[in-house]
């Protein structure tokens, strides 16, 4: 063996990732000293033995599926397998490149693996708070979302999705596609329209959205423009469902329009104004004032009473 093979082969043994050479029917020619002591065998024993053995159907097709990239240009793939190893499963994550004859024809393929089973168990673990901070994040009244300054939806929290019917995989799109004709939301864009342009975060605003089916509901938006390099980037921000709510100040309104007083008579305006202050501080007081025009008799010998106590 002359120097350059010595050095080749040093060059290969002293790798710390795996090496392997398989023929066509998936049976290893060569493996390196890693991959020896990763699995816990000799070359003696790995030698002829089936390379990549799959004992779970789940990842079975998909890297049969990866592994007929081989047989065309550029006869190459990247595959991971979980590997049972003297330290237990491990992932491996194996690059592959075909052995190609003169006419194109593959004769075998080598592969170079690495160990990445810490990257796969921060990314669980990752996955893990992820999903911990979406629990907290949807266990309150406030269902967050972010669209780009072009209106698109990049992140749309579950309760959003579930509110506006939006279907599972259905694609990104502009959160203005939701809203309906009520006039009250020209004034909403406009705000939304002015964070993008100044980056400055606009005052709350609500928006009449309607959901698929025609459902329409009312939401409270608070927002916040992401300004970098001076420039805005992105909206992030937070909606409420306050379709409840808005029944009730509606109720509310048509009530005080109700209560107030539709004769045009400011004196009585004024008696109510008074009687109703006096009553307050008992417990019928307020419903009295309400009520005053519509007794007759009483009402007059009790206006008369209190005109006495103003003369006194």
């Amino acid at each position: 063996m002359d120097t350059s093979d010595m050095e080749y082969r040093d060059l290969v043994e002293n790798q710390q990732d795996l090496i392997v050479r398989f023929n066509l029917e998936g049976r290893l020619l060569f493996v390196n000293k890693a991959y020896c002591e990763i699995i816990g065998k000799t070359r003696e024993e790995l030698s002829g033995s089936i390379f990549m053995p799959v004992t779970d159907e789940r990842y079975a097709d998909v890297i049969a599926t990866q592994m007929t990239k081989l047989f065309r240009p550029p006869y190459a793939c990247v595959v991971e397998q979980w590997l049972q190893t003297n330290k237990g499963m491990r992932c491996i994550s194996w690059s592959a490149k075909s052995v190609l004859e003169d006419d194109k024809k593959v004769v075998s393929v080598v592969a170079t693996g690495r160990d990445i089973t810490p990257i796969k168990n921060e990314q669980k673990a990752i996955r893990k708070r992820d999903q911990e901070l979406m629990l907290v994040l949807e266990s309150g009244a406030p269902m967050y979302y972010s669209h780009t300054t072009e209106h698109v939806m990049v992140f749309v929290s579950p309760r959003i999705r579930t509110l506006l019917g939006c279907r599972p995989g259905e694609g990104k799109r502009t959160w203005t596609d939701y809203l309906t004709d009520h006039p009250l939301n020209a004034s909403g864009l406009e705000r939304t329209i002015r964070a993008v342009a100044s980056g400055k975060r606009e005052p709350p605003y609500r928006l009449e959205m309607a959901a698929r089916g025609g459902k329409k509901c009312w939401v409270e938006v608070n927002e916040v423009p992401v300004v970098k390099n001076g420039k805005t980037i992105a909206i992030v921000g937070s909606m409420t469902d306050v379709t409840d709510r808005m029944a009730v100040e509606e109720g509310q309104a048509e009530a005080e329009f109700l209560i107030t007083d539709v004769s045009g008579d400011q004196t009585v305006s004024e008696y109510r104004a008074r009687v109703g202050g006096r009553q307050a501080k008992g417990p019928f007081g307020y419903f009295r004032s309400i009520i005053s025009k519509s007794l007759n008799g009483d009402d007059d010998q009790y206006e008369s009473s209190v005109a006495s106590e103003n003369v006194k």
